[in-house]
Order: C-alpha cells, then sequence, then structure tokens
C-alpha cells in the first residue's frame, strides 16, 4: 500500500507501507473518475507531472482536508497504483475494500452537487443541493458501493469542497437513493446479510470496465479471486459466485455449534440472566486491570461448583458486545460436560473459529487453504486438533485482524484433551497485543498448574472476592423469592421467612438458591415455611436429600433408571430417544406431559427445554456419578452402556431404504421436510452416538 503527504515545497508524495504492519492514520478519497487523461496517475506523481490536469485539483482537496482532520496521509486510486504492474493491480482490487475500511475518514467528492452557499440555502429544508445530491453520478458507480459501505466514516463534500453531511446524517438519503439496507449503512456486519441482498446493491450500478461490476463486489463478500479483464462480466460473476459458494461451504462444515445460541439457551435454562448478578465484576480491580492494562492478556475466574461462573461470563459478554466497536470481534464457547459435541478441545476451537470468522469473513482464507483439500474432514478426522491449532496460531498472527476478545467457559468441563487445550491457551495468550482471553474454570490443581506458567495474566477468584458474591447472590434471592410470592400468593411473613432463609443459607452459591427456589415452585404460600427447614446448606447435602426423596418415592425404579440413563449418554437427548432407552408405564410414549411430569419427579436434577432433557449443572451429574452410583448403577456402569446398546439395535432394525418417503436419490437434506410424526425422531442417538 501506498500513501500520499505532502512535502515542504507542497509537492505530493508516495509513501510505501508495508501490509504486515499497521499504517498510520490516513484519510481515504472516493470519487467518480473523469477522463483517461484528465487523472493524476502513478507515474506523473514520480515524474512530479500532472499538476496542470483537472484531477489534481482532486489531491489538493484531500490534503487540505486531512490537514484539517490531523491527517498526515492520504489515498487515492487514481495515483496510489501502479497499474502498469498487473501483480499490483490485482492485489489492489482485492484490497481494496479493506484499505476504506481501515481508513480513519473517507471524504466523497462531488463533483457534479454544487453547494450554491446562498444564505437562504442554509435555513432551507432540504437545502438545494438534496436535489442534486440524489441524482449525484456517484450513486450510479459500481466501485462506489464498497466506497460506500466499508468506511466507518463518510462524509460528503460538494464540488467547491464544502462540507454536506456525512452517512449518518445523511442516512434517509442514501438509503432511498440506493435502496440499501439502513443496518449496513450503520456499519453492520455485511455477512449479516443474504447473498441475493447484496448482489442486488449492484444491479443499478455501471462499471467503464465490464467485469469490474463482479470485482467491486469482492470486499463486499470478503473473497478473493484473481482479476481477468477480457473474460466478461458472465465469467467473472460466474467465478465470483464459485468463491462465495466455496467460502459458504467451509462455514457449513466448521459450523458445530453456534455458541449464540449456546449462550441463549444457557440463560433461558437458568431462568434468565439478571444483571444485578454480575454487574459487580465491572468495577473489580482484577477486572479492570485485564480490560485496561495492555499487558494483561489473560484473565482467569475460578471458584467452586455452583458460584455463578457461567453467568457471570454470559454477563460480561454482554457488557463487552455494548462497549467494544464495530470492527473489534468478541468470540466465546462454552465447554459442557454432559455433551459430547462441546465438550473437548477441538470443539473449543472451532467454536471459537466460527464465531471469529463470521465477524471478519476474509480469516476464512487460513482456513480455506486447508479445506479446499480435505473438506469436511479437516474438522473432524484425528488430525484435527493439529489442523485447527495450525490455523488458529496463523489467524491471531495475521496483521489483519481486528483487535479481539476471546473468552472459554468452563475448562474443567472440556473432558477430551483438556491438556491440549490449556496448553494452547497459555501460548497463544502471548502471540498478540491485539487479542485478550478470558477463562473461567473450578478450583482445579491441574488447571492452576498449566495457567500459572502464563506471565501476563490476572487471576480472579471468586472466594477472594467473597463480599461482592454475597452481594450478588442476595440480588438473585431478591429476584428469585418475588418471582416465588407472586407465583403461590406469599404474603409479608412468608417472603421474609423464605428470603431469610436463603440468604443465611446459601453461602455464596448461586445454584444452591436456583434448586431451593425450583423446589418450591409449586408449594404453596401456606406451606412454603414449613418446607423451607427440609433444604440443607451445601449443594452435596442438598443433592442427597434430592437423591432420598426419590428413593423414597412411589416412582423410585423408574426415576432412578432415567437418571442413569442421562447420565451415562454422550451428549442430552430428546424425550422420544429416553423413551427408546428406558421401558415408560404404559400411555406414557408419545405423551409429552405425562413425560414432563415424569422429569419433574427426578428431583430438581434434571430440566427440559424444547423436548431435551439435560442436567440443571455439572455438579448434578458428578454427584449422581460420584456419590450415588450404588443407586443408579447397582452392576455398575457399564450394565447401562449394554443396556443403552441393545435397546439401540432393537430400535435400529426399524430402519428401512427411504424412511421419508422422498421417492427419489440425492434429495438435499436442507429441502427435507421430516414428516409428522418423525420415524427418525426416536433413533438419532442411536444412529450417531
Amino acid at each position: 500500500m501506498r500513501l500520499l503527504q505532502r512535502s515542504d515545497t507542497g509537492d505530493f508524495v508516495l509513501t510505501q507501507i508495508d501490509d504486515s504492519s499497521i499504517p498510520p492514520p490516513y484519510a481515504i478519497l472516493s470519487h467518480t473518475w473523469g477522463a483517461d487523461d484528465e487523472e493524476v496517475t502513478f507515474d506523473d506523481l514520480t515524474n512530479n507531472t500532472g499538476k496542470e490536469k483537472p484531477g489534481y485539483e482532486k489531491l489538493r482537496f484531500c490534503a487540505e482536508q486531512a490537514a484539517r482532520d490531523d491527517l498526515y496521509y492520504f489515498w487515492i486510486d487514481t495515483c496510489c497504483i501502479n497499474k502498469g504492474i498487473k501483480a499490483e493491480l490485482s492485489y489492489a482490487i482485492n484490497s481494496m475494500f479493506r484499505w476504506y475500511r481501515d481508513a480513519t475518514r473517507c471524504y466523497v467528492y462531488l463533483q457534479d452537487v454544487p453547494r450554491r452557499s446562498l444564505d437562504a440555502d442554509e435555513e432551507r429544508s432540504p437545502p438545494l443541493w438534496i436535489s442534486d445530491f440524489r441524482n449525484s453520478k456517484w450513486f450510479t458507480r459500481g466501485w462506489t458501493l464498497q466506497e460506500l459501505l466499508a468506511p466507518a466514516s463518510v462524509e460528503f463534500f460538494s464540488w467547491e469542497g464544502k462540507r454536506l453531511g456525512d452517512k449518518s446524517s445523511l442516512r434517509q438519503q442514501i438509503h432511498e437513493i440506493t435502496v440499501i439496507s439502513e443496518l449496513a449503512l450503520q456499519g453492520a456486519r455485511l455477512s449479516q446479510f443474504s447473498v441475493n441482498d447484496r448482489l442486488s446493491w449492484i444491479e443499478y450500478r455501471e462499471t467503464k470496465r465490464e467485469e469490474d461490476r463482479a470485482y467491486s463486489l469482492l470486499g463486499i463478500f470478503d473473497v478473493h479471486i484473481p482479476p481477468i479483464y477480457g473474460e466478461g462480466m458472465e465469467s467473472a460473476f460466474r467465478r465470483l459466485r464459485e468463491e462465495i459458494a466455496k467460502q459458504e461451504k467451509c462455514m457449513q462444515d466448521l459450523h458445530l455449534t453456534d455458541p449464540r445460541n449456546d449462550k441463549k439457551r444457557i440463560e433461558d435454562t437458568k431462568g434468565g440472566l439478571l444483571a444485578d448478578s454480575y454487574h459487580w465484576i465491572l468495577e473489580n480491580g482484577d477486572f479492570r486491570q485485564w480490560r485496561d492494562d495492555e499487558n494483561s492478556r489473560l484473565l482467569w475466574i475460578k471458584g467452586d461448583p455452583g458460584k455463578g461462573k457461567t453467568m457471570l461470563l454470559c454477563g460480561i459478554i454482554d457488557e463487552l458486545n455494548k462497549s467494544i466497536s464495530k470492527t473489534e470481534i468478541l468470540s466465546y464457547f462454552f465447554c459442557q460436560a454432559t455433551d459430547s459435541r462441546i465438550n473437548n478441545a477441538t470443539s473449543v476451537l472451532r467454536g471459537l473459529l466460527y464465531l471469529l470468522v463470521n465477524q471478519q469473513p476474509s480469516l476464512v482464507s487460513h482456513i480455506r487453504k486447508k479445506h479446499d483439500h480435505a473438506g469436511k474432514a479437516l474438522f473432524e478426522d484425528a488430525n484435527a486438533w493439529v489442523a485447527l491449532s495450525e490455523i488458529f496460531t496463523n489467524i491471531l498472527q495475521d496483521p489483519s485482524l481486528n483487535s479481539t476478545y476471546l473468552i472459554v467457559d468452563a475448562l474443567d468441563e472440556c473432558v477430551t484433551e483438556l491438556p491440549k487445550l490449556l496448553d494452547f491457551v497459555t501460548q497463544k495468550s502471548c502471540v498478540s497485543s491485539r487479542v485478550k482471553w478470558i477463562v473461567s474454570s473450578r478450583n482445579w490443581p491441574v488447571i492452576e498448574r498449566d495457567l500459572d506458567s502464563t506471565v501476563q495474566k490476572v487471576r480472579l477468584c471468586l472466594e477472594l472476592n467473597e463480599d461482592s458474591v454475597f452481594r450478588a447472590v442476595k440480588a438473585y434471592i431478591r429476584f428469585k423469592v418475588d418471582w416465588l410470592a407472586k407465583r403461590n400468593r406469599y404474603d409479608e411473613d412468608t417472603r421474609d421467612t423464605v428470603t431469610r432463609y436463603l440468604s443465611l443459607n446459601a453461602k455464596g452459591t448461586f445454584l444452591w438458591v436456583a434448586l431451593v427456589c425450583q423446589e418450591l415452585t409449586n408449594v404453596s404460600g401456606w406451606k412454603a415455611q414449613k418446607k423451607l427447614t427440609a433444604f440443607p446448606p451445601g449443594l452435596n447435602a442438598l443433592y442427597r436429600r434430592m437423591m432420598d426423596q426419590i428413593h423414597n418415592s412411589e416412582e423410585a425404579d423408574l426415576c432412578e433408571r432415567i437418571l442413569a440413563v442421562v447420565s451415562t449418554v454422550y451428549q442430552p437427548v430428546t424425550l422420544d430417544e429416553l423413551v427408546t432407552f428406558v421401558d415408560m408405564p404404559n400411555g406414557v410414549s408419545g405423551n409429552d406431559e405425562a413425560l414432563s411430569e415424569i422429569i419433574g419427579l427426578c428431583g430438581s436434577f434434571l430440566t427440559l427445554r424444547e423436548r431435551i432433557v439435560s442436567f440443571v449443572h455439572q455438579s448434578a451429574k458428578d454427584f449422581l456419578s460420584q456419590e450415588a452410583s450404588s443407586d443408579l448403577y447397582p452392576c455398575g456402569i457399564e450394565d447401562v452402556h449394554h443396556s443403552i446398546f441393545l435397546k439401540s439395535l432393537q430400535a435400529m432394525s426399524t430402519l428401512r431404504r427411504d424412511m421419508y418417503n422422498l421417492g427419489e436419490w440425492g434429495y438435499p437434506a436442507e429441502l427435507v421436510e421430516p414428516p409428522d410424526p418423525d420415524p427418525l425422531a426416536a433413533l438419532r442417538y442411536s444412529c450417531i452416538c
């Protein structure tokens, strides 16, 4: 990249900037070209000629406006690219969007819009120049599309150099002229708009060379193709669409889970995110050191089970989303030991990469280098970790990577290849000053040993922030008791008694409060005070009481068989799949209401959301597997695995060719509409796991 700078003599000189380094702040010009012999070229600048050309006025304007904005460098496409070198031209065409995006300010010079700077014009609404603005040739040119969308700051100037407004103040008019979504004009990520939407933005624009209609969209889609002038517009668009299709296929294959959906599911399962339960951390000294100190690149949040680490990170994610700029990246991942899709080191990297590339699509090139040859196997075969860690490292070292925040929750729930993940985090948290990490875990010595080797880390221990956590739990108790009081019509005395008991016995543990309140959900107000004393303080004591209740209930055998299966399977199962593995009473299979009631009989160990059965918390599964194993697996957990295996074989014996009666081979999977009832609903776990 070359930037222009005005010398002491008033001439313009070119400065070469290495693309591997961060360029100095610069302005960039957007304009419509005149005749070729009117514009100042690269050769003109190097030979100190061209001052008599009409286009020289654009250089003066850009230099003077940049100086007024305290910018010493600027860029203009007519003269900063040596178009005589094909390789340089090709590189410039593929880099143009990034150069406009990275500019501090973009000046749009409208040669066909006079300011008409009459005193009366200042008070007119709309001003006289608006009509000329709407009809400006600038809005009809192909290359100006990316010049409008890429920069954060776009200012419009008349041919006299008078400022007319910017992309924000003129947004409504620009939207009406271009029919481009106002969200896109406000800086929304272009990847959130469909391919057809983005292609429609060029529909009524023209370019001098027909192939440029396709090439001017490269940055809009964040893809790269070498320009081949002479190939024709049809061929150029065909290659563009092929590249877009390859990129979409790469993202589809990379996708294992969308961490944004995982976050929403976790919050919904836990009853929503309460701001008062996490706001304390924003003023915490350790958190602020990590946030504000450039040399503090890793924050490790640690605490015992049920202390609210996951919801704390959910809150941090929300707050970072509010405070970071539109160009900064926030990627995160929630490990869950009970779900085999998201409980291993490879899945963590896949999830983080998915959000990274979703927000900065140009980074997909690092994945495409391997994916174009290996396909989906790149993410799934025995060498997936090796390939993904190399890709991730290359992205972290990419000079074009925007400032990035990476968050991984529950390292202790990464049950496969945790040492590899810990080693990766400790090494890569020091790679780039533009990348900051947050990780959370229980107080495990093995995690502490690895993370202690990181020099640039900050440790935030929840047990050492007891007062802050106590106040957060107290706010959570108020929230839960208010809900219970409305639901079960508590009087003031009952409300105060429940609040006091929870406050005295919570011991800074959100999960204990949540479980007790869950048990009180269907207890009438007049019974609540008496019921309270049955809930012992401490998670394990509460789990033991829940297990004793199940053991003494009429449905003990059924509940214990359900808990045995749910604690043994490799990922959460649906109600249909559960029925495959657990013999249910007559009339229950297929009856969602009855099945939900039975799940409710399993204490508060399980939660049911969108027909998926899972543990309320990893500590619940840990308790059952360790403290209640004799109740659930009297013949050993191997016996439960064997039972699931046999029942799977029995269920799969019903499989036949063309289960959905599609009637033709090669039918696209994404177009398949499952019949109701779905004959495969109860077989998915058996077929996959």
